[in-house]
């Protein structure tokens, strides 16, 4: 048995950032084919496929203090259960309870699946993912049969370990790292792996560690700090707003009122600097608090096309929150004035409507805290809205029992189980990039945002998160990728947009006049190759 051998060397010590998922240590694994990984209390044990070894490690300076034979000749996931190490055995099929002095193996049960990867222990039992059945499952120590299975967050589920209230797994496809909730299934909080191809995860009661394989590196990350959020993926972009009105016929078009709502800064969209076209606009604000410019024109003659028009220069990121539910705490911590406005009726949410009330207290049941309630209400408008341009928008309680939708009818009925249930929602309108970064939108996008204590306002899309793949469905909740120019903020009906986003207007024609209205959104790369 060796020991006090250093691992190829030197831990390095990275600038600690406050977001969930930064690597603030890293250090090199003494071998090359490193395939699970735990924590024993005090030291980290690292497996390795081709060397057949576990290696207990110092984690303040990656030294390898001593390693024992792995019980057999292609160990991957490991766990600790306060007192003695597992280790799955991939080619065997097996799972080894191994005394970590000796390295006697005491004890073995059947892998429930035919490719064991990664082990955690709960407290109670052991949980092990297979990446090729796509599945995690608990096992019954007493022969391995799984009495309890779960969808792998994405397709390729790797390394797992506990936290104490949440399982977190590896996937190597996606180069991410999921925290999963092992009663439902659902993952929570996504952060993306600091190596290519992450396989082993341990928790150490503070921060997350995991090995790559071909980094041959091991990792420190937070697990949870104050940051919320954070940015990636900056676009430069200027976006075109066209709003165009032609006239046709005998007569006149006697007065005509154009409102583009005018976006703000956001966490993830940055205003440099904005113009409109003609420049004889006035600005207004709804009862919303969105800004709107507005443009006013009066005896328009036929055929003569009337453009209003929104130039912004901008830089819109991706967006990832990470949005923990032991922080989010319940609805009385929401600001009251919050409260009031965004949880009020209006006409597409029917809140007085029997089948609304009684539909929000059965899928929402007992709960309290705002991000279960919320998850909630996702989960059953997702599965049970089909997405279906039916023309025009139903209001909730018509959208709900007829089964399908579009995105503003998905966003509509979630606002309005959200706010029969007490939880602030609202929706947000924009601009969308349709493929290349030179794009032209015509069809545009609509999503809800609920407001959490301790996070404010986030983004959740039911539509978007139809999706069969746990991963999938988390990726529209506090997720926006850099596609998206916000315009549009409203809680409901305004007195210059109506249920409408980006643009709208209103018009008074003489008899025998017929209006063509066009509106489109064209994206542009500002730093061009």
């Amino acid at each position: 048995m060796k020991t006090n051998i250093l691992f190829l060397v030197i831990a390095f010590t990275l600038e600690i950032a406050a977001h969930s998922g930064k690597v603030v240590q890293k250090f090199a694994t003494l071998y090359s084919n490193p395939s699970g990984l735990t924590f024993d209390g005090k030291n980290l044990w690292l497996a390795d496929y081709k060397a057949d070894k576990l290696s207990s490690i110092n984690p303040l300076n990656g030294e390898v203090l001593r390693e024992i034979p792995s019980p057999g000749f292609w160990p991957t996931g490991l766990a600790w259960d306060g007192k003695y190490l597992w280790n799955a055995d991939e080619k065997q099929k097996k799972i080894f309870k191994i005394d970590p002095q000796s390295g006697e193996i005491l004890f073995t049960i059947d892998s429930p699946s035919d490719n064991p990867q990664g082990l955690a222990w709960d407290g109670k039992t052991l949980w092990v993912s297979d990446s090729k059945a796509k599945k995690i499952m608990m096992i019954d120590l007493s022969d391995g049969t799984a009495i309890k299975s779960i969808d792998a967050p994405a397709s390729s589920a790797g390394g797992l370990t506990f936290d104490g209230s949440y399982l977190w797994c590896t996937d190597r496809l996606q180069n991410e790292i999921y925290m999963i909730d092992p009663d439902k299934g659902e993952v929570i909080v996504i952060i993306d792996s600091p190596g290519p191809y992450p396989v082993g995860l341990a928790w150490d009661g503070e921060y997350l560690w995991n090995v790559d394989y071909q980094t041959d590196q091991i990792y420190k990350i937070i697990r949870q700090d104050s940051d919320t959020y954070k940015l990636d993926n900056t676009r430069k972009a200027k976006v075109t707003f066209t709003h165009e009105v032609t006239p046709y016929g005998q007569g006149k078009l006697k007065n005509l009122d154009v409102y583009i709502a005018i976006p703000e800064n956001l966490p993830q969209q940055k205003i440099i600097n904005m113009e409109f076209l003609p420049n004889n606009y006035s600005k207004v604000k709804d009862k919303w608090s969105q800004e709107f410019a507005h443009f006013n024109y009066k005896d328009v003659k036929t055929e003569t096309k009337i453009q209003s028009i929104m130039i912004v220069n901008c830089e819109v990121s991706d967006i990832d929150y990470f949005i923990f539910p032991d922080r989010c705490g319940t609805i009385a911590a929401i600001p009251e004035d919050i409260r009031k406005n965004y949880t009020s009726n209006e006409s597409k949410y029917q809140l007085d409507d029997r089948f609304i009330q009684d539909l929000s207290k059965k899928v929402v049941g007992e709960e309290k805290n705002t991000y279960w309630i919320a998850r909630k209400i996702f989960d059953y408008v997702r599965s049970t809205l089909e997405y279906k341009l039916e023309g025009g928008w139903n209001v909730a309680p018509v959208v709900l029992q007829r089964g399908t939708g579009s995105c503003s009818e998905y966003t509509f009925s979630f606002i309005a189980l959200c706010r029969a249930a007490g939880l602030p929602a609202r929706y947000v309108g924009s601009i969308v990039v349709r493929g290349d970064d030179a794009s032209i939108d015509e069809v545009f996008h609509r999503w809800p945002e609920i407001y959490l204590p301790n996070y404010g306002w986030i983004p959740i899309d039911p539509q978007g998160g139809d999706k069969p793949l746990p991963r999938d469905r988390a990726m529209n909740i506090g997720h926006l990728p850099n596609r998206f120019l916000i315009t549009t903020h409203g809680g409901g009906d305004s007195e210059f947009m109506g249920w409408y986003y980006n643009s709208f207007e209103s018009y008074q024609t003489d008899p025998q006049v017929k209006v063509n209205i066009e509106y489109f959104g064209e994206w542009e790369p500002l730093e061009k190759n």
